[in-house]
């Protein structure tokens, strides 16, 4: 006995079961196949001649439930296969397109379709779980704010969140739940977003259609865990005589320090006591971060960007569009009417939602700015996070350090001299 469970004849799946029994038909290995009913079977042309091939070379004899026999060794009862077959083909194509109508039409009306519970909500798909709804949120954030995914799932995973599943996040899993487009309230059908949900939004759809730019961007670094910085300046420090990059390493001691990349040791290039320059340059943004002009200037989403304005532009011009929707379902305007509406309030809005896109990506740096202490909050932050406030806010140039050693110092001792360090501000 052969048995194919939760495999339908229809989906093209391959069936262990049927290839079996096809195998013992053509090796004359039995004389009789008995099964519920043809569809059971073959519910595909091409299987079907298959299994006629078979049974004709073989002289084995069909007989189902359902159907009765088969006769395979005449033309009559050839025909009468191929018609059951057509015919049971016919029913579940049929199905299959009921089926897709109700789901568009669900998806139409924003109705939740079913399946796995998504990550955010409760299992009816439309309850907000708060927990996981405040991480889409503050993931969201550190995506604008130039963080990666991999900071984001520790994040998640040390927070004790799992998928769905239960499973601890990947460090690329958390792209796939901010890309939904459930989160900012909208409802998707193929691929394509058909229109709002009856659920509500976890994030508001300009700053999720900023996150989905940013994460579907094709330049986007996704450098491996193993390549990402490890050190404060690494990359960011500049050598005084080249102005090439500095990278870690270490002296002839052991001890850690900052080498220009470009040329190493070579004399005149700069090389720095690791510890002693990140505390002096971490004491620098830090007392810069706490002066008022500063936080200001931070908690700006974008230079001279009205983003309340922008948005309630956005909302207007969608309902605009609905209202231009009705008015051709009432007869008050005609089909070219309507596209040509439609074709230049689409541009305006997809114009104005790129430039909330870009005030969004401006916010880089507000949840540092928006601290009440913001020093403290950038000494808190991730490592990731640090770097990109210091690349965002200074320039370090390593100058040579100069002749000479200060009194009282012993072979294998650093020494760190201030002044050889400029900084220039960005901000």
């Amino acid at each position: 006995m052969h048995t194919d469970n939760d495999l339908s004849a229809y989906s093209g799946k391959p069936r262990p079961g049927y290839r079996d029994l096809l195998r013992e038909v053509q090796d004359g290995e039995v004389d009789v196949v008995l099964a519920w009913h043809t569809d059971r079977l073959h519910r595909s042309p091409a299987e079907l001649e298959e299994y006629i091939t078979a049974c004709e070379q073989r002289a084995v004899s069909t007989h189902t439930v359902k159907a009765g026999p088969v006769d395979l060794s005449t033309s009559s009862g050839r025909m009468v296969a191929r018609t059951l077959g057509n015919h049971a083909r016919y029913e579940v194509e049929h199905a299959v397109e009921r089926m897709q109508r109700a789901k568009q039409r669900s998806a139409e009306a924003g109705v939740w379709k079913g399946g796995r519970r998504p990550f955010g909500y409760e299992a009816d798909g439309v309850t907000v779980r708060e927990d996981e709804a405040a991480a889409l949120r503050s993931a969201c954030d550190q995506v604008l704010a130039g963080e990666s995914l991999r900071s984001i799932a520790r994040a998640w995973n040390a927070a004790g969140l799992t998928t769905t599943t239960g499973k601890p996040w990947g460090l690329s899993a958390p792209r796939r739940a901010l890309l939904r487009p459930r989160n900012a309230g909208l409802m998707e059908h193929r691929g394509e977003i058909v229109g709002d949900a009856q659920w509500p939004a976890i994030v508001d759809r300009e700053k999720w259609e900023a996150v989905r730019r940013i994460l579907l961007d094709p330049a986007r670094r996704t450098n491996p865990e193993t390549n990402a910085p490890k050190h404060l300046g690494s990359g960011l420090y500049r050598c005084g005589l080249c102005h090439g990059p500095m990278r870690a390493g270490h002296d002839r001691y052991g001890r850690p320090l900052y080498r220009c990349a470009e040329r190493g040791g070579e004399a005149g290039h700069a090389s720095r006591d690791m510890e002693q320059l990140d505390a002096y340059v971490s004491a620098v943004l830090v007392e810069r971060l706490r002066r008022d002009d500063l936080a200001d200037l931070l908690s700006a989403p974008a230079a001279d960007v009205d983003l309340e304005g922008l948005q309630a532009r956005a909302i207007e011009l969608d309902e605009r569009k609905t209202q231009l929707a009705a008015l051709f379902a009432d007869g008050d305007v005609d089909a070219r009417q309507l596209a040509e509406g439609s074709r230049r309030l689409t541009t305006e809005l997809d114009g104005v939602r790129e430039q909330i896109a870009v005030a969004y990506n401006g916010t880089a740096l507000a949840d540092i700015g928006g601290a009440p202490d913001p020093g403290q909050a950038w000494l808190e932050s991730t490592l990731e996070r640090r770097r990109l406030v210091l690349g965002a806010l200074m320039t370090v140039i390593v100058q040579q350090s100069g002749r000479g050693r200060p009194p009282g110092w012993k072979p294998g001792e650093s020494y760190f001299r201030p002044d050889t360090v400029a900084i220039e501000w960005v901000a």
